[in-house]
């Protein structure tokens, strides 16, 4: 189910809504770039776990209004919009990769609506006391972030660029990536579901312009707008130790700061495992119950 939401500002944000429609809700929050039909678990799943699953596009992807300027802290304001649209109270809350920062926002600027969070392979900020930001990075990130922060102009010229031949042509991101990609997420990927699901999503999220994946390059560059310190809901990080794009170290970081948290950092993971462990951590979002062993080895 799709929806349109308004914002108090007047922004309008894509919404899709799957799962039962009468479960537990729970907000997705995609990675960089993505939209609303980025990796989720199947709906049949969905339905099994009594999950009603809510996704957006965040402002300048998709079919989403651009806000100018975003910090990571401005997504709170949009998920509250939207549960108030849909008449939701409290609910979980999971991001992946870029998705994650934003989650974390959630759950530190919304305490009394968000019951548990959950990270999957997520930066940490870019003033991190201690930690050294670009350590394990592959260069096609350390390239854009280092854009990033001299500004806005160089960034918006390399992502637009790309972004015209990815809505052209969207395996071309996917080619992209596979240069980068570590033995155990070639693997994920050589799933020809989970590959049409990306295609899918890169479609969308640029189906329009750059300035989704802009805003979200800046802003995780920029201060956030709260302190992972100052998550007091029940908290989980989960991490593959092979992660390139988003490395492992931003976790560790992480986890030394949110106060209570559990942190999984698997060995033999990377980046994209993140989609296979997403219905365990979805489950955990709702009872609690600790993941699997071969989610947490």
């Amino acid at each position: 189910m799709r929806e349109t939401v308004h914002t108090g500002d007047g922004r309008r944000l894509a919404v899709e809504v799957t799962g039962d429609l009468s479960g537990e809700p729970v907000f997705l929050l995609h990675g960089t770039p993505g939209s609303r039909l980025g990796p989720a678990p199947r709906p049949m799943l969905l339905y099994q776990q009594r999950v009603r699953m809510i996704t957006y596009d965040r402002p300048g992807y998709g079919t989403s209004d651009r806000l100018p300027g975003r910090l990571v802290s401005h997504v709170a304001a949009d998920v509250a919009a939207i549960a108030d649209s849909l008449g939701i109270a409290r609910f979980a809350v999971v991001g992946r990769s870029g998705g994650g920062p934003h989650a974390l926002a959630c759950a530190a600027l919304l305490p009394h609506r968000v019951t548990r969070v959950a990270v999957l392979v997520s930066l940490a900020p870019r003033d991190a006391d201690g930690l050294d930001w670009f350590a394990g990075m592959a260069a096609s990130n350390v390239s854009e972030y280092t854009k990033a922060l001299a500004g806005p102009d160089r960034l918006e010229a390399s992502l637009r660029k790309r972004s015209v031949a990815i809505r052209r042509d969207p395996v071309r991101l996917l080619a992209q990536l596979r240069f980068d990609l570590t033995e155990s997420d070639l693997r994920v990927v050589a799933d020809a579901g989970v590959r049409a699901m990306l295609v899918r999503n890169y479609r969308e999220a640029l189906r329009v312009s750059a300035d989704g994946w802009v805003d979200d390059a800046l802003s995780f560059c920029s201060p956030w707008g709260f302190s992972p310190a100052d998550i007091s809901v029940p908290a989980l990080l989960w991490h593959g130790e092979q992660d390139v794009f988003s490395p492992a170290g931003h976790t560790r970081w992480l986890a030394e700061r949110i106060p209570g948290v559990t942190a999984i950092l698997q060995p033999a993971a990377a980046h994209f495992g993140a989609l296979r462990v997403l219905p365990d951590i979805v489950t955990w979002l709702l009872v609690g119950r600790p993941l699997p062993a071969a989610d947490r080895a």
